[in-house]
């Protein structure tokens, strides 16, 4: 493959490194850019390139297609290196020194929640791919529009709703721990019935009280939060939820990573809950790292490559078959949410781009409030509109389980398209 060159603003500084990924462009005067900071080092480096790899590879049909308004679209990609005040001022320079047309949203609460005033300020549009914490929604701000199901704080509905509706020997003691990161907090709120408040001013948010755990009839016998960064007693972990006697356990990471360091955990000290229940590992580095051992665990997920839905892109049908068949030619598997998640958002910009001819970003942001469940964006995640905060209209997260080397989806079950039988209970270690 021919190599091309990227342009990466590094700390303000300008490189240009030589990859194969992503298209060049030397007639900068005549293309629309498209602003993004990606964590591509870093904490989240595994699915903030990923999250890369879905707008490049929209990017690219587009273009196939004749770009936008008679242009090329050009993607200028920032590294902020999972860091927040690196995040905040790359999105500063998109604006006011590179002039970009249209931004394009980060992977993570923690980078999202921060860069959102600064959108807001400039009145750019913020299409949010990874970052559903409730907070980032309550700020008023109407710029935000989040392509992923639910907010965070709703997600532990589905993980209790599955054991709920479709474990026969229910489970009756739960462990929830959870890394001490904006978004697995967030699904923790929900999960444990806290009160959500506003970083800085302390105003309620929501309170969810008492908890999915309570309303589902478990009793919660072990709660742990681990830092952030650097955590590495994962076996003492473990072996505090063996102690504890917990029959089903939720983990709510920040990266692919600890999922696995955290499964793998659980295998050495030999725990055998009846369910495990994780917020990451739907990435085939989790299959790749846990082997026959990923078999029965549970996984929230915005995405399936199975999933009927109907998209467009360039004009044309572009389904989850055709997305999830383009990206097998290219890249010989299957294609995985954090790939999915910005494909989607692309698409739906790209929808209202070509409805409004335009990219200013008040006509482009008018035409997306203005979409209903009945005249929606299409794309491979399914139908987009959204509420006056920016949270998606009657979406929620897929539940999905690793069945061999197959990632299956078993819940809700009125998705719209067939479930897999569950694996219940999981089997022993």
């Amino acid at each position: 493959m021919t190599k091309k060159l990227i342009r990466l603003n590094l700390l303000g500084l300008t490189a240009f490194i030589a990859l194969s990924l992503f298209p060049i462009n030397n007639a900068q005067s005549d293309t629309i850019k498209i602003g993004a900071s990606m964590p591509l080092t870093g904490n989240f480096a595994v699915p903030g390139t990923k999250h890369l790899e879905g707008y490049q590879m929209c990017v690219d049909v587009i273009n196939r297609h004749g770009g936008w308004l008679g242009k090329e679209v050009e993607l200028l990609i920032s590294d902020n290196r999972s860091d927040t005040e690196t995040a905040i001022s790359q999105y500063e320079r998109f604006i006011n020194v590179d002039n970009v047309d249209l931004t394009f949203g980060t992977f993570s609460s923690k980078l999202t929640f921060p860069i959102s005033p600064i959108l807001a300020k400039y009145n750019a549009i913020h299409p949010i791919p990874s970052g559903g914490a409730i907070r980032i929604f309550s700020q008023g701000h109407k710029n935000l529009f989040y392509f992923q199901a639910s907010a965070a704080e709703y997600v532990g509905s589905n993980m209790v709703g599955l054991i709920e509706d479709l474990v026969d020997d229910k489970p009756t003691k739960a462990a929830v721990v959870h890394a001490d990161d904006f978004f697995a907090n967030s699904i923790a709120n929900g999960l444990l019935g806290k009160e959500v408040r506003m970083p800085g001013s302390g105003d309620l948010v929501e309170d969810m009280s008492p908890g999915y755990i309570v309303s589902a009839g478990m009793e919660l016998v072990y709660h742990e939060q681990w830092p952030e960064e650097g955590f590495s007693d994962w076996l003492v972990l473990a072996n505090s939820i063996k102690n504890s006697g917990a029959d089903v356990v939720i983990g709510l990471m920040a990266s692919p990573e600890e999922a696995t360091q955290f499964t793998r955990a659980l295998k050495t000290v030999r725990h055998n809950p009846k369910h495990i229940i994780l917020s990451q590992g739907t990435q085939m580095e989790f299959l790749e790292g846990m082997g026959d051992d990923a078999n029965g665990v549970i996984v929230m997920s915005a995405y399936h490559h199975k999933a009927p839905t109907k998209g467009l892109l360039a004009g044309m049908q572009m389904n989850n078959a055709d997305f999830a068949a383009e990206y097998n030619i290219t890249n010989g598997k299957v294609p995985d949410e954090d790939v999915a998640i910005t494909f989607a958002l692309c698409q739906g910009i790209d929808q209202a781009v070509r409805a409004t001819g335009s990219v200013d970003d008040q006509t482009i942001m008018d035409w997306l409030h203005a979409r209903t469940p009945e005249d929606p964006v299409k794309t491979v995640l399914g139908n987009f509109s959204w509420d006056d905060r920016g949270l998606p209209v009657g979406k929620s997260f897929l539940m999905v389980q690793w069945q061999g080397d197959e990632l299956e989806f078993v819940y809700p079950i009125n998705e719209g398209f067939k479930t897999a039988d569950l694996i219940d209970p999981r089997p022993e270690w």
